[in-house]
């Protein structure tokens, strides 16, 4: 039988106001990682934190970090990141040139490695970097914004992704980020994601602990 899903609560949609004390409950929930979306205001259009708050966060988070980073120039920001230790360092793979480098760069300080698919992007371009990855991320809704729709055609490419997975890195995860909720749970996980980000589900709730518990199926 497969695991339960992991589940990656996104600050993104976090209360800014008052974020020590949403991460400080967010981690007293069952989640098993807290994801952080870094954006730059080129790749995406949208800012959002560096990495000074993260340290901060880092700090009181009682579960581990996963950050994604919606950069361009991705080796400045690993750089800028990577010495807060963080489970998981994910860059973009529409953005970096010199990818195979990076992920050697990343996975040489002791963290895992993940590159990210924007809806859009081919699985082709993962074949053969897949083997050295730890992650991989597939984004159901277009980066930048919390809140948006769940696409459709993800699904089949979360299906085509996980027998890719299967035959070529079997110990990689697969994880998803966009529109997750209970109402799709079932079907992400059938398709073949090990951990899903949710952000607006979750930090909408007014019990974080059942919307995360609601996910770990």
């Amino acid at each position: 039988m497969k695991s339960t899903m992991l589940v990656a609560p996104s600050l993104l949609s976090a209360d800014f106001l008052n974020l020590g004390q949403e991460v400080e409950a967010i981690c007293a929930t069952q989640c098993d990682y807290l994801h952080i979306d870094v954006m730059d205001g080129h790749f995406v259009p949208n800012l959002t934190i560096g990495p000074l708050v993260v340290e901060k966060i880092a700090k009181i988070a009682t579960k581990p970090l996963d950050i994604h980073l919606m950069t361009r120039n991705s080796e400045f920001f690993v750089n800028l990141f990577a010495p807060l230790k963080p489970a998981f360092l994910s860059v973009h793979i529409e953005e970096v040139c010199h990818l195979d480098r990076l992920i050697e760069e990343i996975k040489s300080q002791g963290i895992k490695a993940g590159v990210v698919l924007n809806p859009h992007t081919s699985l082709d371009s993962l074949r053969y970097i897949l083997p050295k990855l730890d992650l991989v991320l597939l984004m159901s809704v277009n980066p930048g914004f919390g809140g948006q729709k769940f696409i459709p055609y993800s699904l089949q490419k979360l299906r085509d992704l996980r027998d890719l997975r299967d035959n070529l890195n079997p110990q990689c995860l697969i994880e998803i980020d966009g529109g997750i909720s209970a109402e799709n749970i079932a079907l992400i996980k059938e398709s073949g994601a090990d951990m899903v980000v949710a952000g607006s589900y979750i930090f909408g709730a007014k019990d974080y602990a059942k919307a995360v518990e609601s996910l770990k199926i």
